[in-house]
């Protein structure tokens, strides 16, 4: 494993700030090649890890709150089937 000038996603530093869902699944997406690739020293292994599991803990949060919002809509069963005229 050899060691270049790569960070962990080359992305945001600022771990505390949430970032929208995209932007999350695409920062994971780039983090997963590059320790695919193993050319990232342990160290940047380790905050590319760490910040792959913050980024999963949020994209898992913005999932369960979209998942409420559908149950919320749905919850008073206002939603009528669509008919042939509808389509």
């Amino acid at each position: 494993m050899s060691k270049n000038n790569k960070t962990p996603a080359d992305g945001p530093t600022d771990d505390t700030a949430p970032i929208n869902f995209e932007k999350a699944m695409a920062e994971l997406e780039q983090l997963v090649t590059q320790m695919e690739e193993g050319d990232l020293s342990l160290d940047d292994s380790l905050q590319a890890f760490e910040r792959g599991i913050k980024l999963t803990r949020q994209c898992q949060h913005a999932l369960s709150q979209a998942e409420l919002r559908v149950k919320t809509l749905t919850a008073a069963d206002t939603l009528e089937d669509l008919t042939q005229e509808d389509a």
